[in-house]
């Protein structure tokens, strides 16, 4: 019985021994290529900020109103924000490569399920940064007509289209990514139709007036030229 026991913790002792002395290479290779994934992204996220300095971005962001939208929300310039972007993403590259050296059935499905995400993650982050651009400028682009054109309330016009675009943006970015697809346009289909129906609901409703006062005015002018026909003298 003693020597079964032995037997069993010597036997137990081998396996530890031989898991450890497979898993110890495996480990040494994935700290070595997220190392190497560490100092590729940092050398990509100072390449990326110098090159996006050399486009001036940041100036066009910040005619564009997009800086002002940074700042509120505390986040940092359009290029601080975009080389950090792809710093982690080829990071997390790297890292999501090095994990899989290990050998793990497991982490090995969940990393092949985020290497496909992360193409459709990036889209989608590009996706929201060209609508905040498109948000912020054409919302004083309307600004700036309703102002011209004389309309009441311009700053509401311009909070409208901002606001359209900013749903119109997160929803092509939910769709991108696959998250609850059917669900996001179905949401938005209702909302937009809804949006829809209460415009044309206020255009009819604010334009009645203006209407009644084109008909009246039209009218008014219509029957002052036939009073002016009745008095003229008939020829005898």
């Amino acid at each position: 019985m003693k020597e079964m026991i032995l037997r069993g913790l010597q036997q137990a002792y081998e396996n530890m021994v031989h898991m450890i002395a497979e898993f110890l290479p495996r480990f040494v290779v994935m700290f070595i290529i997220m190392s190497f994934g560490w100092l590729v992204a940092l050398l990509l996220k100072y390449l990326v900020r110098a090159i996006l300095h050399l486009t001036k971005l940041d100036r066009l962001s910040e005619e564009s109103g997009a800086s002002q939208v940074l700042r509120k929300a505390a986040l940092p310039s359009i290029s601080e924000l975009l080389s950090r972007a792809f710093f982690w993403v080829t990071w997390v590259a790297f890292a999501l490569v090095g994990i899989s050296v290990l050998g793990i059935p497991v982490l090995h499905e969940q990393i092949s399920r985020l290497f496909q995400l992360l193409p459709e993650l990036f889209v989608a982050i590009l996706i929201l940064f060209v609508g905040v651009l498109a948000a912020n400028f054409l919302s004083r682009a309307a600004l700036l007509g309703a102002v011209n054109a004389g309309y009441r309330a311009p700053r509401l016009w311009s909070g409208t289209v901002r606001f359209v675009i900013w749903i119109l943006t997160i929803t092509m970015a939910l769709e991108q990514i696959g998250l609850a697809k059917e669900t996001v346009i179905t949401a938005f289909s209702i909302f937009f139709g809804a949006l829809m129906l209460a415009l044309a609901v206020s255009f009819g409703i604010g334009g009645r007036d203006l209407a009644r006062q084109i008909l009246e005015r039209h009218l008014g002018d219509k029957h002052a030229n036939e009073s002016e026909k009745e008095e003229e003298p008939t020829p005898l």
